[in-house]
């Protein structure tokens, strides 16, 4: 098999607040800007990756929900349970001064982790978790 990942979703509250973030401080292409039933999925990509789409969607896009689930789904989101992504970064320190500088809602500062990477984390606007990861160098034999 040759599998590739083509789409995720971010559940987002407000697309007026969410693309700002992603289009100017994380500088991803906007993709395409879809209303349908009352609902709007705005498609964003990393410029290295085209292939790669990340949809913001409505946090329950599904217009036959009930109003309980998409209120559940709405409290998960102001709570900040939804899970997010995690992006690759050839500087973590760099990126998180940059997503900093810009306003970010930091959660974690750059830390080594155990398990080989350098990473940091934020919130988008909707309350989902970001982190971003730069691979470490392994240290060499005698190092």
């Amino acid at each position: 098999m040759d599998l590739k990942l083509s789409q995720c979703f971010i559940a987002v509250d407000d697309h007026d607040k969410a693309l700002p973030f992603y289009r100017d401080v994380l500088g991803m292409e906007v993709r395409n800007d879809v209303g349908s039933e009352g609902m709007r999925w705005v498609t964003v990509g990393p410029p290295a990756q085209p292939d790669v789409n990340i949809v913001l969607e409505p946090p329950l896009a599904d217009p036959h929900a009930s109003s309980a689930d998409r209120q559940a789904v709405t409290e998960l989101l102001a709570k900040g349970m939804l899970r997010g992504v995690i992006f690759r970064t050839g500087d973590c320190d760099e990126t998180f001064e940059r997503i900093r500088a810009a306003g970010g809602d930091v959660l974690q500062e750059p830390i080594d982790q155990p398990y080989g990477v350098r990473d940091c984390a934020f919130r988008d606007p909707a309350g989902n978790m970001l982190r971003f990861q730069q691979p470490r160098v392994a240290a060499g034999p005698g190092a």
